[in-house]
């Protein structure tokens, strides 16, 4: 699917990010670096698992300094694909996806919505999917889950998929 963009202040806090402090640069232990990057690699892969997404041979590969993820495995199909990017994408702290997944059953790819201040699932379904089409909110909420857990529940900088219509 190639590279997503992700706000790298929103979503799930599974990196320990802190707020970056005004003081003088700190040297870092190239070490220390590499310990960080595979802590938040494990904490990437044990969000997936959490959230029940199978895929075959999954790889995480996080560069905490650059805010980037690179995945790969197999998915069994598209759907579960778009989740697993979308969990290591809603990280906070990480702003670039590289998705190296493949999948077993193709279908057709998902739309992506970030989500702004005063969205509500039945507005962007209105905007995704057009106007008069607001009812169809529960297909996004079910489309996230299990990473939503109410359809009320959603947050700006959080990117959601959007299925097509069919």
């Amino acid at each position: 699917m190639g590279l997503f963009s992700f706000i790298k202040e929103a979503g799930e806090k599974l990196l320990g990010v802190k707020k970056a402090q005004a003081q003088a640069p700190v040297a870092v232990d190239a070490q220390a670096a590499r310990q960080a990057d595979l802590e938040a690699a494990k904490g990437i892969v044990d969000y997936i698992n959490k959230m029940g997404l199978q895929v075959s041979n999954l790889s995480v590969v996080v560069d905490t300094a650059q805010g980037t993820v690179k995945v790969s495995g197999e998915a069994a199909d598209q759907e579960t694909r778009e989740k697993v990017v979308l969990c290591c994408g809603n990280t906070q702290g990480i702003e670039k996806v590289d998705d190296l997944m493949t999948v077993k059953q193709a279908a057709p790819e998902a739309q992506w919505h970030t989500v702004v201040k005063g969205d509500t699932l039945w507005a962007i379904a209105e905007k995704c999917y057009g106007k008069g089409k607001g009812k169809e909110y529960n297909r996004i909420f079910e489309a996230n889950r299990p990473m939503l857990t109410h359809p009320d529940k959603i947050y700006p900088g959080q990117t959601l998929r959007i299925p097509p219509l069919g």
